[in-house]
């Protein structure tokens, strides 16, 4: 149906006497990354690599970090006109990142840097960490309060993306970002770390033409999975905070001795982990818990909210 109805609205917006209607909205609010009764079988986000297929004028994929940017997204989708938006937001209690006007210049720019949770300010970053989707971004952040706890002199810089396309070359979709303003967020030689919401290779087939493409290292959902906990499902994918440091400290090898125990902390951590939830049948209090530890003015302290329906 989503296939038939795109092929249409890109037939129809190349007739002038034909008027523009209502865009089709679709709002995902059940994925994979929230498992505690629906279990493998149920596990899919390929909708989004489906909906990408489509003509560049006709579709549109959002992935709202909070809710703050869900109300920005969609009220921006629902003044729109003969799209197909997708937006994907899931429906349990989440942090609160940013306030409503940075939210909606956040959503507007698409995908930016978010200075308060960088620290490479006035200089080039040792490691750029990008996330893109609700848990993803919590994910990455967490890794980040590691990596400036445990390895201070690392430059790190936040990079988040809200519209999927912005990925893209300008010369494939509208939103795309041009090449310079790409290499300006992800510089041209520097690691990136890319948290994703959906398959991995979805990102490389968005940027494969970029200047940095072969520095940027994806995790995302890799078909695995069952009922169980919240953290543990980005564990069995290895897109946790943990495997995060990890793949951090595997690029940076000015990391040194530091790193090595880093890493080997972290994979005690994981195995901590497996047989806590066995135990308890819960995640750890540590990750349950967790908060971003600094207050800036554009974060609410990462509350948690209640659950979007």
């Amino acid at each position: 149906m989503f296939n038939q109805h795109a092929k249409w609205l890109k037939v129809t917006s190349q007739l002038p006497w034909r008027r523009k209607i209502a865009s089709l909205n679709y709002l995902l609010a059940s994925h994979v990354w929230r498992q505690d009764h629906n279990g493998f079988t149920h596990q899919d986000p390929g909708f989004i690599d489906h909906v990408v297929n489509k003509k560049a004028e006709v579709v549109r994929v959002y992935l709202p970090p909070d809710a703050n940017c869900l109300l920005s997204v969609m009220d921006h989708c629902l003044r729109s006109r003969h799209y197909v938006n997708v937006v994907v937001a899931g429906k349990h209690p989440a942090p609160q990142w940013l306030t409503m006007d940075a939210a909606i210049k956040h959503c507007s720019e698409g995908v930016g840097i978010w200075q308060w949770a960088s620290n490479d300010q006035s200089v080039a970053p040792d490691v750029v960490m990008a996330c893109c989707g609700d848990v993803p971004t919590l994910e990455t952040l967490a890794a980040v309060t590691i990596l400036r706890q445990h390895l201070p002199q690392l430059r790190i810089r936040v990079v988040n993306v809200v519209d999927l396309m912005c990925l893209q070359p300008r010369s494939e979709h509208p939103h795309g970002l041009s090449d310079v303003d790409f290499d300006e967020l992800f510089t041209k030689d520097k690691p990136v770390i890319f948290a994703f919401h959906a398959y991995p290779w979805l990102i490389h087939r968005l940027t494969y033409r970029r200047t940095n493409h072969d520095n940027i290292h994806v995790r995302g959902y890799k078909e695995e999975g069952t009922i169980t906990t919240p953290f543990d499902m980005t564990v069995l994918n290895e897109l946790d905070r943990f495997h995060l440091v990890m793949d951090t400290i595997d690029r940076l090898p000015q990391t040194g001795d530091e790193g090595i125990y880093l890493k080997q902390q972290l994979k005690d951590k994981l195995m901590e982990h497996r047989q806590y939830i066995g135990k308890h049948g819960q995640d750890l209090p540590e990750v349950r818990n967790w908060k971003w530890p600094v207050t800036h003015p554009l974060t609410i302290a990462a509350s948690p909210l209640t659950p979007t329906e």
